[in-house]
């Protein structure tokens, strides 16, 4: 049985950046299940944006819990969101293009093999 193949990493922080972009507010527990990833490595992500200056954190002041942030992207997060959805598109697009070349290839051979099968009833 074969195992699911992990997401890239630009994968996963396209889609943090996305989503802090529309939801600043977002919990991390609400980050990792819309990303379809470990509360950990939700927190791992963030924590890294932070670093990398991508994400700015501030106190979420609306929020009755004061522990809640706001994850606020900075101009170089808007930047890097850019340049990942690119990188996004052209692997998802060209994996459109395969995926779309093997079906074409499998619905010939299944013709030829129904015409085969056919011409044996005759």
């Amino acid at each position: 049985m074969t195992r699911p193949r992990k997401k890239p990493k630009e994968d996963v922080r396209f889609r943090v950046l996305r989503l802090l972009a529309d939801n600043p507010e977002i919990s991390q527990r609400e980050l990792a299940r819309s990303v379809g990833i470990s509360l950990g490595s939700a927190h791992y992500c963030l924590s890294a944006l932070a670093d990398a200056g991508l994400v700015k954190l501030q106190n979420f002041s609306a929020a009755k819990d004061k522990r809640r942030y706001a994850y606020i992207l900075t101009p170089a997060g808007f930047a890097e969101k850019t340049s990942l959805a690119h990188q996004f598109l052209r692997r998802k697009r060209a994996e459109y293009r395969a995926l779309r070349d093997e079906i074409e290839s499998l619905q010939d051979e299944l013709g030829r093999e129904g015409e085969g099968r056919l011409a044996d009833r005759r």
